[in-house]
């Protein structure tokens, strides 16, 4: 009796709470919102989450203040939110590294990627491009992979750290080609594609996003897209699997959570002002122009993703076998 006599007030104390939550998350937000960036500014989950910070500013009336927390391979990052107080103030950008991949490659993680966040909505999906230092006499797959034959271990790839999204595209054109190059982890994709412009480092995977302004102005060249169509950002630039690696298939993405336990009225106010935003002719225009495909979708789409994702570089990386310590 004293157990269905708590239920039954757990359950009136739900109810009673309900219209103020939802009163709350009306109101919300009613002061500035931290947008926490797991890596250096620079790289494509940083520029995306700037353009989307800017654009729920306006919506919001408040400011959306960009945090960056770099470090192993966004760990630090992603932790900090873990631990953040959740009432929808301090928020994550996360990406398919941080969400779906970090957990099969290292050993210890200091949070539970699958309980410690609450999934807000996909932002958008960033295929990948296979670009190389202007001074590499490649101009096609075919003619680097050659190279890279006649060159075993030599030529080298930067990345945004063991693991991430960059790493492991870079991983399975190895194998796809049947070649072997150098890997230069950086903390994140902006240092990556500095020292690949500087010519500290002959090629990178990285996203259309953050490297089709460097490729127009010919601080590095394109070879081919890691997804299944050409970008229409890049339309000249083949796709990897019509120029040289059949079935070729490897994209990147960033999403928005929050700290598990926000009220769902919150989350579902933001989920649904991402939406909005991302959805406005004039940012699916600037998003599709710098290479990235808008979404804004729902929590729970988003869940669904990320559990999929989650599965899917569970076995690729077990068939790698890539492992970190």
């Amino acid at each position: 009796m004293k157990t269905l006599a708590r239920c039954t007030l757990a359950l009136l104390a739900a109810l009673a709470a309900g219209p103020a939550l939802q009163a709350h998350a009306a109101g919300y937000p009613e002061r500035p919102v931290t947008l926490v960036v797991p890596f250096p500014p620079g790289g494509g989950t940083d520029a995306g989450a700037r353009l989307l910070a800017h654009k729920l500013a306006e919506r919001w009336g408040q400011s959306v203040v960009i945090e960056n927390r770099p470090g192993a391979a966004g760990i630090i990052g992603v932790d900090h939110v873990a631990r953040a107080k959740p009432d929808g103030y301090t928020l994550l950008i996360g990406n398919i590294g941080t969400q779906a991949i970090n957990q099969s490659l290292y050993r210890k993680i200091p949070y539970n990627p699958d309980t410690a966040f609450t999934p807000i909505s996909l932002v958008a999906e960033l295929p990948l491009v296979l670009v190389v230092n202007p001074s590499v006499p490649a101009k096609t797959p075919q003619e680097l992979i050659a190279l890279a034959k006649a060159r075993p271990g030599e030529l080298t790839y930067s990345t945004s750290g063991a693991g991430s999204s960059m790493h492991l595209a870079a991983k399975l054109f190895e194998s796809g080609a049947g070649i072997k190059l150098l890997h230069v982890p950086y903390k994140g994709g902006g240092p990556a594609l500095q020292d690949l412009v500087g010519g500290q480092v002959n090629m990178s995977f990285a996203t259309v996003l953050e490297t089709s302004g460097q490729i127009k102005a010919g601080h590095m060249r394109a070879l081919a897209v890691t997804s299944d169509k050409r970008s229409p950002t890049l339309p000249e630039v083949p796709t990897l699997a019509e120029s040289a690696i059949p079935g070729f298939n490897s994209i990147s993405w960033i999403g928005l959570l929050a700290p598990a336990g926000t009220p769902a009225p919150i989350v579902d106010k933001i989920a649904a002002d991402v939406h909005a935003v991302m959805n406005a002719p004039d940012v699916q225009q600037r998003f599709s122009t710098l290479g990235a495909i808008p979404v804004g979708d729902s929590p729970a789409d988003f869940s669904a993703l990320i559990k999929h994702d989650t599965q899917r570089y569970a076995a690729l990386i077990k068939q790698i076998g890539i492992t970190l310590q």
